[in-house]
């Protein structure tokens, strides 16, 4: 591969600028330790996402997130406690040659050993999508993983939601569907027995992310998508942008937003769903 990658895409940028993968390991624990690996650590103890024997599906985009996400994984397998196997996995939904030829290129520079497999997914929403086609490329790029990693023997499928991606789902589903509900940590898959989805990632801040990113010099791929690209706008920028606009009036408030999911008071709500049925505070108001 030439010194120059994403020709065709919207940047061209010279690969010599990428920091050497021993330097960029080592600033995980050294510089990023606060902002980013002792972020993932806590949540992985947290929520118990990692245990002895687990074989852990790394889902791989080539995006920033998941980028690091498999490095931090190296990291763990490497100095941490637990003994688990890792499988690092790429999904080639329908991926411009160039950008594909840049995810690789990124990959190899920083010795992760991914599988790909091909799914054509971009050309299927693209002929069944209307406006808003993320939702349903997730949902079938979701499946795909599952289906895979369950192929090689995984237990878990870990994810690259961070922080800011919790808060966003939570104000998504607040304004748009008129319910409460957030981004779990973790869930058990009920199409696939035994497999379990994991987001390590839960507690670290896309700045922290993005910084150590641009630091590493590595230019990951932004959503590579060519179907939204010619759709109307996502709705989650439009959340991402109003959360930044509340931010400078209430300090914070994005941490309280996440703490909120966390924080959840049943006495003071008007009704929750607990599996198919739905509750009514009245249903319990005469009990006393």
């Amino acid at each position: 591969m030439s010194d120059i990658a994403g020709k065709g895409c919207e940047v061209l940028i010279p690969l010599s600028e990428r920091r050497p993968v021993e330097e960029i390991e080592r600033s995980i624990i050294t510089k990023y330790r606060k902002g980013v690996w002792s972020k993932f650590i806590k949540a992985i103890n947290d929520y118990k996402m990692i245990e002895n024997g687990d074989k852990v599906c790394v889902a791989v985009s080539g995006g920033k997130d998941s980028m690091i996400m498999a490095k931090l994984f190296q990291e763990l397998k490497l100095h941490g406690n637990i003994k688990f196997e890792l499988e690092y996995l790429v999904m080639d939904p329908g991926y411009h040659e160039n950008i594909k030829e840049l995810m690789i290129s990124n990959c190899e520079h920083l010795k992760i050993p991914i599988k790909i497999f091909e799914s054509h997914i971009f050309r299927i929403v693209n002929d069944i999508a209307k406006d808003y086609p993320c939702y349903m490329c997730a949902k079938m790029r979701r499946g795909a993983l599952y289906n895979k990693a369950q192929e090689l023997g995984c237990n878990k499928l870990a994810l690259g939601h961070h922080f800011n991606d919790v808060i966003e789902t939570t104000m998504l589903n607040m304004l748009y569907t008129g319910s409460f509900k957030t981004m779990l940590p973790k869930l058990k898959s009920t199409n696939f027995k035994g497999l379990e989805l994991i987001r390590p990632l839960y507690y670290i801040e896309e700045k922290y992310i993005e910084k150590l990113t641009q630091n590493a010099g590595i230019w990951p791929l932004n959503c590579a998508c060519m179907v939204a690209a010619e759709k109307t706008g996502n709705k989650r920028y439009e959340i991402k942008a109003l959360i930044e606009d509340l931010k400078t009036k209430f300090p914070d408030v994005d941490k309280k937003i996440f703490k909120a999911a966390d924080n959840v008071n049943i006495e003071s709500i008007l009704g929750w769903v607990k599996g198919d049925t739905k509750h009514s505070y009245l249903d319990f108001y005469d009990e006393d």
